[in-house]
């Protein structure tokens, strides 16, 4: 009997076990990168692209328009003698038109709008793109905060434990009367005190699932285990802007190409087919068909310097580009720069908790055999544990914040 309830019980925690969510900070930026609501802009972007482009290209089809008019005049055209066989113009005339265009050369335009809009949806979508990574610095946060409100479970948990079994030695020392009452009403106190900072901490935790919930814009259960990052350094990545900014620069560029053909010719052939009266002779008073075919060259060539005016414009606009790339590498060292500094500050910290850590311990132990032995009073012995899980707090706050700044600094260079 006691055999297969062992292992029922192996088997409920197995089955727990499994179904319980895992997640790394990894699995979380790439949910953010396809889940957040701002992501759907990269393919909607590209869809409007598409149906530009498509509407760019109309333009090499015939351009077909139906006319058609009715008119009444006051006068009309007339002979100064009358001829035999040529009647007066009627002053009501009718006229229908079919008429056709069609685009036979226009120096490229139709190509270089076409590149420009690619250009333009690229640096759009690129745009998305920096949105989305800093969200990963909102989401490096969210995520220590959950990991550390765990770990000072832990620790609240540990220190529980110990405050059961002091009360259990307590009670037996009140018992034989070497401990006073007093002594286990306060140890029971600090439970209570325990108690609410268990609560804290759980409503705490789970404010933070919920932030990274809304982030990633899935769902992260209250018990799901969040796998600790990998916080060694990486070789230099490349941070979303600086592509941003070369792309502002070839958008620019093929802003330049389109200035450069704006005065290339343009060659259309035309047609016209109608049925009116007058129709094309305008002797003839009645109704006829005719039609018209040809073609029509335009050129612009002076501009009066206005296409070289354009280019140095854009030129002036690459330039601005360029201070801000600049502007935004500089900025981005000195954050490196100020996040080294963090890193170092902290890792020599750390190893002084570990020595503070330490000769608390051995207080605590001293204190510990004091009260067994009834020469100090639960108060004291609570006042040491406290200052001995403060420190236990303080490490475990550290090796976040030391794991915080290295992820930013990782997400900062590009390699996370």
């Amino acid at each position: 009997m006691q055999n297969n309830l062992t292992t029922i019980l192996l088997l409920i925690f197995s089955i727990a076990s499994y179904s319980q969510q895992k997640l790394t900070i990894e699995e979380c930026y790439a949910l953010a990168e396809k889940n957040y609501p701002l992501a759907k802009q990269i393919n909607l972007l590209q869809q409007k692209s598409t149906y530009e482009i498509d509407a760019l290209n109309k333009a090499k089809l015939p351009k077909i328009d139906l006319n058609a008019q009715a008119t009444y005049q006051s006068d009309v055209i007339g002979l100064p003698t009358t001829l035999p066989g040529v009647e007066s113009l009627n002053k009501d005339q009718y006229r229908a038109t079919l008429d056709v265009n069609q685009l036979l050369y226009n120096g490229g335009m139709i190509a270089a709008n076409t590149k420009l809009k690619e250009a333009q949806t690229l640096t759009q979508q690129q745009q998305v793109e920096v949105n989305l990574y800093q969200l990963k610095s909102r989401i490096n946060y969210s995520y220590m905060m959950i990991l550390l409100w765990q770990d000072q479970r832990e620790l609240l948990f540990a220190k529980q434990n110990t405050i059961y079994s002091k009360i259990k030695e307590v009670k037996s020392g009140v018992k034989n009367g070497a401990i006073l009452p007093a002594s286990e009403q306060v140890l029971e106190a600090e439970l209570l005190k325990l108690e609410q900072a268990l609560t804290e901490n759980s409503f705490q935790r789970i404010k933070e699932i919920q932030n990274l919930s809304s982030l990633t814009t899935t769902t992260i259960a209250e018990n799901a285990v969040l796998e600790r990052p990998i916080t060694a350094f990486k070789a230099n990545g490349t941070r979303p802007e600086i592509k941003f900014f070369d792309l502002q620069q070839d958008q620019i560029e093929a802003s330049k190409n389109i200035i450069a053909k704006s005065n290339s010719p343009k060659l259309n052939a035309f047609g016209q087919a109608g049925y009116g009266n007058p129709g094309l002779n305008m002797l003839n008073n009645s109704f006829e068909d005719f039609y018209i075919v040809g073609l029509k060259l335009n050129w612009n060539v002076l501009d009066w310097n206005k296409s070289k005016t354009d280019k140095q414009a854009l030129d002036i606009a690459k330039e601005v580009v360029a201070t801000e790339k600049e502007t935004f590498e500089t900025n981005n060292q000195m954050q490196l720069n100020e996040l080294q500094s963090e890193i170092s500050k902290i890792e020599i910290i750390i190893k002084t908790d570990s020595q503070i850590i330490h000769l608390r311990e051995k207080v605590v132990q001293s204190f510990d055999s004091q009260l067994q032995n009834g020469v100090i009073t639960s108060s004291d012995y609570i006042t040491e544990l406290n200052q001995l899980f403060d420190a236990k707090t303080n490490q475990k706050v550290h090796q976040t914040q030391l794991e915080l700044a290295k992820i930013n600094y990782q997400t900062i260079k590009g390699t996370h």
